[in-house]
């Protein structure tokens, strides 16, 4: 046999790494399940605050954040949380699309309860891009249905509209401010436009048809043309601007210190997630790591033991003299070693009748004294008849068991048995 022959058949570094490598894939596999919508970068193509389409509105989010103006992307609905008293009320965007429920855009202005929230009402059906994710598809203008308006902030039906300009225009704005920055150029084209009974903040100069509104109840803005603040609007530096503007306006008139972009209202929400979210995020994520910190000891102890596996014994051993013993402690917990002497005197009497083949006939102190006879001449000890008597009449455990020892040497001598 070769000098490798007596090499193990798996190598121990190899294994170990197959059960770290699968350890942490199955933690990430899980991860990723629970965490894996709300990391997602979400570029789908359609109107949204993630979506770098020409529909979307990535752009005036990354506009935001560069002008150091808190944004924050919700994937899930929660209850207005103001910055404070220095930093103001948070400004919730919702950008639904032409199927949105209107029961969902209703839950979600309730849910931020009396925080400002602007509703950035649909233009454009759009489908996803043939050769290139991310993109919008083929897009055809349609207009949106009055009911995605809260019931009760305009009346009770909403008309919009679209009005061209041939040519550019000025929007005029609500707030009194300098004239830099009361006008905002407009460039030619079909805009959306809503015509309702709240107050104009944005409309088109010379007509009475609002592109931005605020409903009268509370604080509630409908933008009617969302070209004006997405993707489309960055085509030119002066549409950037005007995006950003058209966004002051209306944290200027809230009091609003920071924008929320919602994107529940697009798919994008990451849901509860259950348990199994919450396993990965604070404040559990500590118990899920002091968990996998206890698995992995475990693997570790299982690896590499301190010593041969201690083999348990069995509870009643395989021989004839575990059979005695047994026997014997069962007599001792019942305390009846007594009634054992008759029957234990009774069997040695006939093993040696049997081995030195005794008359037939003789039995009792008869047959002891055969036996004595026929023990070696000048014999130490007692003899068998005397030790027979001794052992009926002990009283104690002592006297009998030095007495069955003395009969037992007895029996070993004349049978010359080990």
């Amino acid at each position: 046999m070769t000098a490798g022959g007596n090499r193990a058949p798996f190598d121990p570094r190899l294994i170990a790494a197959v059960v770290v490598v699968g350890v942490i894939g199955f933690i990430a596999m899980w991860a990723l399940i629970a965490l894996g919508p709300q990391i997602s970068k979400a570029d789908n193509g359609p109107g949204h605050a993630l979506s770098r389409s020409a529909v979307g509105y990535a752009g005036i989010v990354d506009l935001a954040e560069r002008s150091d103006i808190w944004v924050d992307v919700r994937r899930e609905v929660i209850e207005a949380q103001p910055l404070g008293e220095e930093e103001g009320s948070t400004l919730l965007v919702l950008t639904p699309q032409h199927d949105s429920d209107p029961d969902d855009i209703a839950a979600l202005v309730k849910a931020h309860g009396r925080e400002p929230v602007l509703l950035v009402l649909p233009k454009w059906r759009t489908g996803p891009h043939q050769e290139k994710s991310g993109w919008a598809g083929p897009a055809e203008v349609d207009t949106p249905d009055s009911r995605l308006i809260p019931e009760g902030d305009f009346g009770a039906s909403v008309p919009v509209a679209r009005q061209a300009i041939l040519r550019a225009a000025a929007l005029s704005k609500f707030a009194p401010t300098g004239p830099e920055r009361g006008m905002i150029n407009l460039q030619p084209g079909q805009w959306q436009t809503l015509a309702s009974d709240g107050k104009a903040l944005l409309k088109l100069t010379g007509t009475e048809g609002a592109l931005l509104a605020r409903s009268p109840s509370r604080n509630l803005y409908v933008l009617a043309d969302p070209d004006l603040i997405n993707n489309f609007a960055f085509a030119s530096r002066d549409g950037a601007r005007a995006a950003l503007a058209i966004l002051d306006v209306v944290a200027e008139d809230a009091d609003a210190g920071g924008i929320a972009f919602d994107v529940t209202l697009n798919g994008l929400g990451s849901g509860n997630g259950g348990f199994l979210k919450l396993a990965f995020v604070p404040p559990f994520i500590g118990i899920t790591l002091c968990l996998i910190a206890a698995m992995l000891l475990a693997l570790w102890q299982a690896a590499v033991r301190f010593g041969p596996v201690r083999v348990q014994p069995r509870a009643i051993p395989i021989s004839k003299l575990a059979l005695i013993e047994s026997s014997a402690e069962l007599v001792a917990q019942t305390q009846r070693e007594g009634d054992a002497v008759v029957p234990w005197l009774r069997a040695q009497r006939e093993a040696l009748a049997r081995a030195l083949h005794a008359p037939p006939g003789l039995a009792g102190e008869a047959l002891d004294d055969w036996i004595d006879r026929r023990r070696p001449p000048r014999s130490e000890g007692e003899g068998f008849a005397a030790l027979a008597r001794r052992l009926l009449l002990a009283r104690s455990n002592t006297d009998m068991l030095a007495t069955a020892r003395a009969i037992h040497k007895i029996r070993k001598d004349l049978l010359r048995e080990s």
